[in-house]
């Protein structure tokens, strides 16, 4: 598939999605791997284009700068930015009381702690990077270990089984010490990324690896 058929494929995907202003952002292509330029109006706009990118057939790797720019009247400061957090990550009652901490500088926000599951760890992230003023996360919260589960390799590889978007035969799942490497061959970035879903599944990863490599054709 030609570069430019894919640039004009992720722009008619970006200007169909609602959940994007297109307008202001630029698409380039070299080699399947797609340049994401201009700005948006909120990070949650920024990493929807991201996804949305993901999706497109052809689409190798993503470098994505776009810019977020709050209107004037949303500008918000960092400590009004980091109580808002807390209070967002309190109300989760998926979340632990108190484990995790939050720092924002100039409108970046770090979280940073200890949880139990990899799901607490992205509804944390998820729950801060709606806020007004936000123009980045930084995820730096860690996954307690867990005593091992039987099988891990077995029960990541029957969940890919599982998954119709999965060639389950074409990816090489390696365990050690509670950490996954993924290694093969998918169609797409989306496929890389539900791979590694499955794989964080299992209660007792506290690491994965993804090696998965988009092969286009």
């Amino acid at each position: 598939m030609s570069d430019l058929k894919i640039r004009r494929d992720v722009l008619d995907e970006l200007e169909f999605d609602p959940s994007v202003d297109a307008a202001n952002i630029g698409v380039s292509v070299t080699n399947g791997i797609v340049t994401l330029s201009g700005h948006v109006k909120s990070y949650t706009e920024k990493l929807a284009a991201e996804l949305i990118t993901q999706r497109v057939k052809g689409v190798r790797a993503i470098a994505e700068e776009i810019e977020v720019r709050y209107p004037g009247h949303k500008a918000h400061s960092d400590d009004e930015i980091a109580g808002r957090a807390l209070d967002v990550i309190a109300w989760d009652t998926s979340l632990p009381d108190g484990a995790i901490d939050v720092q924002v500088q100039r409108g970046w926000v770090t979280l940073s702690g200890e949880v139990r599951w990899n799901f607490q760890r992205m509804a944390a992230e998820n729950a801060v990077k709606k806020l007004g003023g936000v123009i980045g996360v930084a995820n730096r919260l860690t996954i307690q270990p867990r005593p091992s589960v039987s099988d891990i390799k077995s029960q990541i590889e029957q969940a890919f089984l599982r998954n119709a978007e999965l060639d389950a035969n074409a990816i090489s799942v390696c365990v050690a010490d509670n950490k996954v490497v993924l290694e093969g061959n998918v169609h797409t970035l989306n496929e890389r990324r539900v791979a590694e879903q499955a794989a964080w599944s299992i209660p007792s990863v506290t690491v994965v690896e993804n090696h998965l490599h988009v092969s286009v054709g």
